[in-house]
């Protein structure tokens, strides 16, 4: 299946060392080459890049690794195709409107008999499970709350029964983010890390790359990274538990 990744910062900050080890997982460590993904946030809008390519052999990927784009939320995908042929409408992650802001999810998992009554503005353009649990999941919050922002406590609740009520189908891994917010929920695999002051040196497992945090951040700064499975050998991963959904807010998880 496919793999994800996550960012959630206090401050704007680049990802280009964890998509380094992540990118690696699509063709190269490990199988995941049927396509790519990754959007930022920054304002009100949204960098969006997909490609059917495999990320280790995508020109835009390289573009990725190369450009330090910052952004206080981040989502990344590299894709394994379970549903859908490979091709760029396939590929996440998915990005949509609702309450006038941008909404942007990728899935990592396989649903069955999962055939959603899609009857609103929501609809897939492509053909995996993964877009239309996104539609399904747009199409009723807005009906749940209409054309109102909920509170955040409202809205993680909603998310949180639309999630459980979806993994009765298989396994559905996800990460949505509304920019402001990374909602991120675990059937089977997920792990997070937080890294804030004191800094520390992370050392990829799947390149021969490290990096010195205390020389290339402030005391300020704090970061979450989420992903399937741990991208560093020297540091300390918390897993999810199955059946929980965390939202990370300036770069910490909500208790």
């Amino acid at each position: 299946m496919c793999q994800l990744l996550g960012m959630n910062c206090n401050v704007p900050t680049d990802i280009v060392f964890s998509f380094t080890g992540f990118a690696t997982r699509g063709g190269r460590t490990d199988n995941h080459n049927d396509g790519w993904g990754i959007a930022f946030f920054e304002g009100a809008g949204v960098r969006h890049f997909v490609d059917y390519q495999s990320a280790t052999e995508s020109p835009v990927a390289e573009l990725i690794r190369r450009c330090p784009i910052k952004s206080k939320n981040v989502i990344a995908h590299i894709r394994k195709a379970t549903q859908g042929r490979i091709a760029l409408e396939n590929c996440h992650p998915f990005v949509r409107e609702l309450w006038g802001r941008y909404f942007v999810f990728a899935h990592n998992g396989d649903l069955k008999d999962f055939n959603p009554e899609l009857n609103g503005p929501y609809q897939p353009v492509g053909s995996t499970d993964s877009e239309a649990a996104f539609c399904y999941i747009l199409q009723e919050l807005r009906r749940r709350f209409d054309d109102a922002l909920p509170t955040l406590p409202q809205l993680t609740a909603a998310i949180e029964a639309l999630c459980s009520k979806i993994a009765v189908h298989g396994t559905f891994n996800m990460m949505l983010s509304d920019g402001s917010a990374l909602f991120a929920h675990c059937s089977t695999n997920l792990h997070y890390i937080v890294r804030q002051y004191p800094f520390a040196e992370a050392v990829l497992c799947d390149e021969d790359m490290k990096v010195d945090f205390s020389e290339v951040t402030t005391p300020n700064d704090r970061v979450a990274i989420i992903v399937t499975e741990p991208l560093t050998t020297n540091e300390t991963w918390v897993a999810f538990k199955s059946g929980e959904l965390k939202v990370f807010i300036d770069g910490l998880p909500l208790a």
